[in-house]
């Protein structure tokens, strides 16, 4: 099953297409499923899992030195403690004023290109590196904190509470609806989601250009009502997004993915919650101010 970030980098945690997950090849499928294949261990080489070779299904790890929840939720934790303090260090060493508003941009737009070089690196290495992974969440931290800092101090000081607020609350509801089976991933839910995404970001590139070109916000699909509407569908596609990393998580303990791996699905779940609290922060911006 694909994710929606591509940093899940080695067996069950493939490569596909641009995006990573489980191969679909060795996920269990749901009885009826027409694409149904028998289920292999994709992680059948790692010592510490363990697999009923008569029935197929895979079984909880008996030993230690297997990816568990606990792992991922302390590591998601300290890369999100890390983009956190990036954040404050920048809102406080690069106002936005008028004196230093121009230097302060220019550092946040440097932080976003090493954030991005920093993902892509880590993205195609076959083993996580925590270093490229915390790397790339401080840098992503001091882009953050010049946008936060900006809108507060431009369009409304309550806008960063409420898009904190409100990326907590997608979070716990998409949690709330995975864990209750009210979300199913399954093969058509990943289809549709990578696709959909696949096609807002070409409308958000070509919107890019536009503004580049004619100034302004290109076709408008960043202000008004279309930016409205673009930005809900911005947060509805990173709630699809934490589905599937949700999906990954879940897969990986599972099938008794090696303990550093954890590191791979903070990352992933790291990357999704910063599109949904950019998205929120714009969709606030637009609805509290100018754009």
């Amino acid at each position: 099953m694909r994710s929606s970030n591509p940093v899940f980098s080695r067996r069950g945690f493939s490569r596909d297409n641009g995006y990573a997950g489980f191969n679909t090849a060795q996920q269990p499928q749901a009885g009826g499923n027409p694409y149904a294949q028998a289920p292999t261990n994709p992680y059948a080489t790692n010592p510490y899992a363990q697999q009923d070779t008569q029935q197929g299904a895979p079984q909880a790890p008996a030993r230690s030195g297997v990816m568990t929840i606990d792992d991922v939720v302390t590591r998601t934790a300290i890369t999100l403690g890390t983009v956190v303090a990036g954040a404050v260090v920048a809102w406080l060493a690069l106002p936005v004023d008028a004196a230093n508003i121009g230097k302060s941009y220019g550092i946040a737009i440097g932080a976003a290109l090493i954030a991005f070089v920093l993902a892509m690196v880590q993205s195609f290495k076959r083993r996580p590196t925590p270093a490229l992974i915390l790397g790339y969440a401080a840098f992503e931290g001091v882009f953050l904190g010049v946008i936060s800092s900006a809108v507060t101090t431009h369009v409304s000081a309550g806008a960063v509470p409420q898009a904190v607020l409100g990326t907590m609350a997608v979070f716990a509801g998409v949690l709330i609806a995975y864990k209750t089976r009210l979300i199913r991933v399954n093969r058509r839910f990943t289809g549709f989601v990578t696709a959909a995404a696949i096609g807002f970001m070409l409308l958000m590139l070509v919107n890019l250009l536009f503004s580049a070109i004619g100034g302004g916000d290109g076709l408008g699909f960043r202000s008004g009502g279309l930016g409205i509407l673009f930005g809900i569908i911005g947060i509805v596609l990173g709630a699809c997004f934490l589905a599937l990393d949700f999906k990954q998580v879940e897969d990986g303990i599972t099938y008794g993915a090696p303990r550093e791996e954890s590191w791979l699905a903070a990352f992933g779940l790291t990357m999704t919650l910063v599109w949904i609290y950019l998205e929120a922060l714009r969709l606030i911006s637009i609805l509290q101010g100018n754009d």
